[in-house]
């Protein structure tokens, strides 16, 4: 059996990433932080304001089509898609561009693909309020 022997402390690398060593509560603050300047950054892209203007209105507005709270939960829960999948699509567009200018046929499959994702969130959603305006009203 052999003793395999230890480094000291001084020669053990630190993390390439500084964040990746915090724990507990500042971890949980920092993380915070980082998700505020997303929703920043996605507040910079024109369909993700329009969707987010939406959201204000409808869900409150989900508080009064639902008729139990599966109802509200399932509207909301569409509504919070739309916005979660835009900003995904945002951040892939964002790496895209990052990647470099020109045009590249796989850049342009990304970002394709990023579309068709926010295209299909918008249909379950407007399928899934159109569904509950109907049991609602007729």
């Amino acid at each position: 059996m052999s003793v395999q022997p230890t480094r000291p402390e001084s020669d053990r690398k630190l993390p390439v990433n500084p964040q990746k060593t915090r724990r507990g509560l500042q971890r949980l603050w920092h993380a915070t932080g980082f998700s505020m300047a997303g929703l920043r950054a996605g507040w910079s892209e024109t369909a993700f304001r329009q969707e987010a203007l939406a959201a204000l209105v409808m869900l409150p507005t989900s508080l009064w089509i639902g008729r139990n709270w599966m109802e509200v939960a399932l509207l909301c829960a569409c509504v919070v898609l739309v916005l979660v999948v835009e900003l995904l699509n945002t951040a892939v567009e964002a790496a895209i561009d990052r990647i470099g200018p020109e045009w590249h046929d796989l850049s342009k499959r990304a970002k394709d693909i990023g579309s068709a994702a926010v295209l299909l969130s918008l249909l379950l959603c407007a399928g899934t309020w159109c569904a509950a305006l109907y049991q609602r009203f007729l």
